[in-house]
């Protein structure tokens, strides 16, 4: 008779564990489910959200959808565990010593993550435009998570890494619609000064990708050493800037030497003092 009464008992005991944790399972896989379901809504209608902006990136698109995708499904994981009486604390805490662990571990990778992240953010450079960063110049191909692809005016490619983009102060010559430039031309000092300005701003004048507004002005700009510099200072569009520059710097040479406007060389005067021999 014991026997049976154990019997009935641990037989009893394991229908109501049986009970308890069918439950537990069904409620986990359902918790599962819905995880699923509302990390890819969340992927979904961050993406809608991002796409909406005016400055929408691809990459960045993808970076903060997945990343909220992610963050859904890591919730979820944790209620998962909970479902079985784990103690989600313990495991938190283990999760954030080995994230601290590989951070350190990775700190450059994701040095160079975080200022891609803020270089989608901020936006200093796009794609196509064309940007000096401390030295490092060239025409923005493809902006990435790790590193940004440019290429250089002769052609080369060139991959930066995105921390070294962000950490220093970024020249973007593409941004804006105008640009202006100062022709330089030293002329003598015998040559006649306002026949320069002139004979600079009708050439000005004639240029259609010279802008009107701003007008173009000339001035003298330094007296140098051997020459006197007139400057020419104009606006034109961002996209016409070095042509319009090489064009005007060649019809100012050749302009000069039909009126006699000399261009002189760096010289020197060399005075000699003689003394008597004793």
């Amino acid at each position: 008779m014991p026997d049976e009464a154990t019997n009935e008992t641990l037989f009893e005991r394991a229908a109501e564990l049986l009970v308890v944790y069918s439950f537990s399972v069904a409620g986990a896989l359902l918790t599962i489910v819905l995880g699923f379901a509302v990390a890819g809504l969340a992927k979904r209608w961050t993406s809608r959200a991002l796409s909406r902006l005016n400055h929408d990136d691809r990459t960045l698109n993808n970076f903060l959808s997945n990343l909220a995708k992610y963050a859904v499904l890591t919730v979820f994981a944790v209620a998962v565990l909970a479902q079985f009486g784990v103690q989600t604390a313990s495991i938190l805490a283990a999760l954030g010593a080995a994230g601290l662990a590989i951070g350190l571990a990775l700190q450059g990778t994701l040095k160079n993550i975080a200022a891609g992240v803020m270089l989608l953010i901020l936006r200093p450079l796009r794609v196509g435009e064309y940007i000096d960063a401390d030295g490092v110049d060239g025409t923005v191909e493809e902006i990435g998570l790790f590193a940004t692809r440019m290429k250089t005016l002769d052609g080369l490619y060139r991959m930066v890494p995105n921390s070294e983009l962000w950490n220093v102060p970024i020249t973007n010559y593409s941004r804006y619609d105008v640009r202006r430039n100062d022709l330089v031309i030293g002329i003598g000092y015998d040559d006649d000064i306002s026949l320069a300005e002139k004979t600079l701003k009708a050439l000005a004048g004639k240029d259609d990708r010279v802008l009107e507004d701003p007008e173009p002005a000339t001035f003298v700009s330094e007296l140098g050493d051997s020459a006197v510099s007139v400057t020419l200072r104009y606006w034109t569009k961002t996209a016409d800037w070095f042509a319009t520059a090489s064009h005007l710097r060649g019809e100012a040479k050749r302009t000069f030497d039909k009126k006699g406007i000399s261009i002189p060389y760096p010289q020197q005067d060399l005075h000699l003092v003689s003394q008597p021999a004793e």
